[in-house]
């Protein structure tokens, strides 16, 4: 059995295009640079590959016994309302030994706000 370490599923939207998943693989590579420890998989809630069961399960075999998800999406439709809730519960109730943590979406984060302001006033 792995140590104890930190385990983070991004979860996003998803889509047909491939290249739409690389600024979610982005930051993935990003929290690996800054803690080496951490255990980061990316999960799509639809059109791409891998989805929630299929990162958490590929976390418990890492030996993960806790997992934040994390929602990256600016903004939280009805579709994200009611089916982030509802795959974080089914997967959940698939690894039960497993704590899952469904933080709030990054939009939601004064801070990402911020930096996006920032960003928009200095094009």
């Amino acid at each position: 059995m792995a140590a104890e370490h930190r385990s983070v599923v991004l979860l996003a939207h998803g889509s047909r295009d491939p290249l739409w998943r690389l600024p979610v693989e982005r930051i993935a590579q990003a929290m690996r640079e800054r803690d080496a420890a951490v255990q980061v998989a990316c999960a799509y809630l639809e059109l791409t590959p891998p989805d929630l069961p299929s990162a958490v399960r590929q976390l418990v075999l890492q030996g993960a016994r806790a997992i934040d998800v994390v929602p990256v999406l600016l903004g939280v439709g009805r579709h994200a309302r009611e089916s982030l809730p509802r795959v974080v519960a089914d997967a959940q109730a698939a690894h039960p030994q497993v704590m899952l943590h469904l933080r709030p979406a990054v939009g939601d984060d004064p801070r990402l706000v911020d930096l996006i302001a920032m960003i928009a006033l200095d094009g």
